[in-house]
């Protein structure tokens, strides 16, 4: 194997020597060839060959388990290799890094060229990803939860669990049951509930894929793509075709990424256990008769359903993301402008608390919703703020009767 490729212990059978909050901090240890603690940044698009001519080989007698050494970035490069071996040590399979979410979900439709994806639910940059392909291959999308004989062998289920933007969850191994009983591939979109709060590989996906702008990013400042399989065929022939779509991730970008999985799990946690916390207290006031209660219709989040398979499901907890419906859309779009801790703008996964009105980026969502980002900030502190919003918008008869 390639020294640029780590192999994954969940791949191997092999017990992995360190614990998850290690091997964030030092998989990738393999791979230093400097005296630096921080990993340097590299800004190099182009390698040089070795000055030995016996070590000279031409590409097409070049083994491809040797072809990552790095000669060009668009293949390989030192900060993309440390943040690939990073994920495939955290992600339970071997990773590939792409420079946005839908990249790596384009790259996904290309590897595997359905006739027809299944999936109804998911976030809209991907539909748009979808109708490309649709027009260009003629891929039928049908929905996700279609009659399990429509699926046929080839075929692509694409599941978003939790869901963009309520935070809401499904069921991985149901899906994963129906796929393969028919041949189909099962991807999982675990963008908003990554390890340790779920492994869809434990139910049964195929492929795994995260937007790495959110949580692996973590800082609000890298867009980024992930692609995981535990198939090493798979793997080789999605890295192929990378070279030459060529939505490689940026340098850069990597070294960022590299710096903000040190912490994924630090934050992810933290961050989930802010947002359970929350949603179970915004969905206690609702019924009460208080402020809460007069403007706020509903609350959405993994841990309010009651379904038995979710807690199996995301045992390291329920996500950083929970929706909320206001009770009118003028509610909807007021209460981001009372916050003082959530930052009104859309994207999700940063250290900091977001709020966005949805309908300002999402044309398929109602226009009383609200998608919450909760951060690490202190959650009573956030509770807090919330609560002082709301009892403005409780005081505010012109908003109230609904007159801007």
């Amino acid at each position: 194997m390639s020294k640029f490729i780590l192999q994954p212990s969940a791949v191997t059978g092999e017990p992995s020597k360190y614990s998850t909050e290690t091997n964030l901090v030092h998989a990738d240890e393999f791979l230093n060839d400097v005296n630096d603690v921080a990993p340097p940044i590299h800004v190099s698009t182009t390698f040089r060959y070795p000055r030995d001519p016996s070590k000279l080989i031409a590409a097409k007698d070049l083994p491809i388990e040797d072809a990552e050494s790095h000669v060009y970035s668009r293949l390989s490069s030192p900060s993309t290799a440390r943040l690939e071996a990073i994920l495939s040590s955290h992600l339970n399979g071997y990773a590939l890094v792409y420079s946005s979410g839908v990249a790596a979900f384009h790259a996904a439709l290309v590897h595997l060229n359905p006739r027809q994806l299944s999936g109804s639910l998911f976030y809209h940059g991907c539909h748009g990803v979808a109708d490309i392909h649709s027009r260009l291959t003629g891929m039928k999308q049908i929905p996700l939860d279609c009659p399990v004989e429509d699926l046929q062998p080839g075929d692509v289920v694409h599941l978003e669990t939790p869901l963009n933007p309520l935070g809401t969850a499904f069921d991985i191994k149901y899906y994963a049951d129906r796929a393969h009983s028919r041949g189909a591939i099962l991807i999982v979109d675990s963008t908003f509930a990554p390890p340790p709060l779920q492994d869809p590989f434990e139910f049964g996906a195929d492929i795994v894929m995260h937007s790495g702008s959110k949580y692996i990013g973590g800082h609000s400042d890298v867009l980024a793509g992930v692609l995981v399989t535990r198939d090493l065929k798979r793997r080789w022939g999605l890295w192929e075709e990378r070279l030459y779509l060529g939505g490689v991730m940026g340098n850069l970008e990597a070294w960022l990424g590299v710096r903000s999985v040190r912490t994924l799990e630090l934050r992810v946690l933290r961050q989930s256990e802010n947002a359970t916390r929350l949603a179970g207290w915004l969905s206690g006031e609702i019924g009460k008769g208080g402020v809460v209660g007069k403007v706020v219709e509903s609350v959405k989040h993994a841990s309010l359903q009651e379904e038995e398979w979710v807690a199996r499901q995301m045992k390291g907890g329920f996500g950083p993301v929970f929706g909320i419906e206001m009770k009118t859309e003028l509610l909807a779009k007021t209460l981001p402008s009372h916050l003082e801790l959530f930052a009104h703008a859309t994207s999700l996964g940063g250290v900091e608390s977001l709020i966005e009105w949805r309908a300002m980026s999402d044309t398929t969502c109602p226009t009383t919703l609200l998608r919450l980002s909760i951060g690490v900030e202190n959650w009573e502190d956030l509770k807090n703020d919330l609560l002082q919003a709301f009892e403005k918008l409780a005081t505010d008869q012109s908003v109230l009767n609904g007159k801007d």
